[in-house]
This record gives C-alpha cells, sequence and structure tokens, in this order.
C-alpha cells in the first residue's frame, strides 16, 4: 500500500512541475530590464542602448535596470580591402 501511495505521490509531482522555459538576452542592446511578475519569477527585456532610457521604462513598475552580460558591443563596419595601384 505504501508503494502505491508513493508511486502516486511521485507521479503527481512529476506532472504538475512547469516546464522551464530559458531566458535569453539579446547580444544587440548593452542594457535589460529585468521585470519581476511575481515573487520568484521574473524576465528580461533587452531593448535599451543605454540606461535612461531602461530607467524611463522601469518607472512606476516592478522592474530593474541591468547590464547585459552578453553585449558584444557596437558592429565594426567594413572597411574596404587594400588593393595595391599598380
Amino acid at each position: 500500500m505504501r508503494l502505491l501511495a508513493c508511486t502516486i505521490l511521485a507521479l503527481g509531482t512529476v506532472l504538475a512541475a512547469a516546464p522551464a522555459h530559458a531566458q535569453t538576452y539579446d547580444p544587440s542592446y548593452p542594457v535589460c530590464l529585468q521585470i519581476f511578475t511575481g515573487f520568484n519569477d521574473s524576465y528580461y527585456e533587452c531593448r535599451y542602448s543605454n540606461i535612461n532610457q531602461c530607467r524611463a521604462s522601469a518607472s512606476g513598475r516592478h522592474a530593474m535596470c541591468v547590464v547585459n552580460p552578453y553585449y558584444q558591443g557596437p558592429r565594426a563596419r567594413r572597411s574596404r580591402a587594400y588593393r595595391p595601384y599598380y
């Protein structure tokens, strides 16, 4: 009887667990807005080019601005290849 009860309890726990969602940062922007949706839940919006834009969006919300750890920096411009003149 105990084995049946433990099996049902374990099966219920596995089925009740919510799937985890991977959070990704957008490497194109240096500042992200972390928005808190619950006691232990939050998500990131990485679409701000400076801290002041992020602070304006965070104003009046349960959110805070954080530095994007995956920011790749400004994209380098391709220069024309050097070709010697003959």
